[in-house]
């Protein structure tokens, strides 16, 4: 792909001169109290972060989620547990903070997976040779996140846990059939994103004693392609109205596999799995991608919004996106991006 296909195909990403988590911290002690007393925005004007806590590990973060039952809360990026608290949104009393914790900002294809880390910011994913080439969804997902200032602060990981449907970096992980490792004080385990979500804004991770330190998932390989397509109000600076993210896998010219995720047309991204069976075993065309799009929006469930438009407005999008999804990621299968 030539450099102006990629600028136009993920928009630039100014990236900070200095990593998320700068060397000279990595000595900081375990536990530095950094903070305390910070002012919210809440009416009252009371102080509702008491404390604020760098720690050095993965085991020190889950310790001091641990000790504080519930009044306390991770923080990496920050770009919505800041606006959650000036809304007077934040329950919690004490923040740990874990962009001391080092390891957890790498993007590394390890063991037939690209792995990503808790601290890996938009900005980092969108401009990874590594993503662009083998998950082009995820980078194209990521460089449409927010502003500038949004994608060099904020994380992919936080994107999912925050658990909102309309999220860009989550939805593309729906269409790489990712997985998350949770971390707690026995161990760590691997959960398909799937099983994360439990509502708007609910996830299935507990904030008292768990963390979420990595996402994976398999690499797309030769004969897989995968697309991305963001409705929204302009390009940049603004939730959208409607995303749809697609991979998809030929062999001898037929599809052998498709992976459609929608968002937000319901409370979690959705998958369009009876557009994804539609497809299998199908010679990939125009006509094809079209009825795709058709069965993928029998499925949707907008709700009316005056934000985002009405339920038939974007159940019709819906259609209109995955099409353009699923042709993207035929180019990407044929090599032609």
């Amino acid at each position: 792909m030539s450099q102006s296909q990629l600028a136009e195909e993920w928009p630039q990403c100014a990236l900070p001169d200095s990593p998320a988590a700068p060397q000279a911290l990595s000595s900081a002690p375990s536990l530095a109290r950094a903070v305390q007393g910070i002012p919210s925005g809440r009416k009252d004007s009371q102080p509702v972060w008491e404390e604020y806590i760098f720690a050095d590990t993965v085991e020190t973060a889950l310790e001091l989620l641990a000790r504080h039952e519930g009044r306390a809360q991770l923080i990496a990026g920050g770009t919505d547990l800041f606006l959650q608290n000036q809304r007077g949104q934040c329950a919690a009393t004490v923040v740990v903070d874990i962009t001391r914790i080092p390891g957890l900002g790498s993007i590394v294809e390890e063991d037939g997976y690209i792995r990503i880390g808790a601290l890996a910011t938009h900005a980092q994913i969108a401009a990874s040779p590594l993503i662009r080439e083998k998950a082009a969804v995820l980078a194209m997902a990521c460089s449409r996140v927010g502003g500038p200032q949004t994608r060099n602060a904020g994380t992919l990981v936080g994107n999912v846990v925050n658990a909102q449907p309309a999220a860009d970096g989550a939805t593309a992980l729906f269409a790489l059939d990712a997985e998350l490792q949770v971390a707690t004080a026995d161990g760590t385990r691997w959960e398909p994103i799937g099983r994360l979500y439990r509502g708007v804004g609910k996830s299935a991770v507990d904030p008292r004693r768990e963390m979420v330190t990595a996402v994976r998932f398999r690499p797309l390989s030769t004969g897989w392609g995968s697309g991305y397509q963001r409705l929204a109000r302009r390009k940049a600076l603004t939730l959208p109205i409607l995303v749809a993210a697609a991979s998809l896998g030929l062999e001898e010219g037929e599809i052998r596999a498709a992976r459609i995720a929608v968002g937000p047309v319901a409370p979690t991204p959705f998958r369009a799995s009876d557009a994804e069976e539609f497809l299998v075993g199908k010679a990939p065309s125009d006509d094809v991608f079209a009825q795709a799009g058709q069965l993928a929006a029998a499925k949707a469930q907008p709700r009316e919004s005056v934000l985002r438009g009405s339920t038939e407005y974007r159940r019709a999008m819906v259609a209109v996106l995955v099409r353009r999804a699923l042709a993207q990621a035929l180019d990407g299968c044929q090599g032609r991006r």
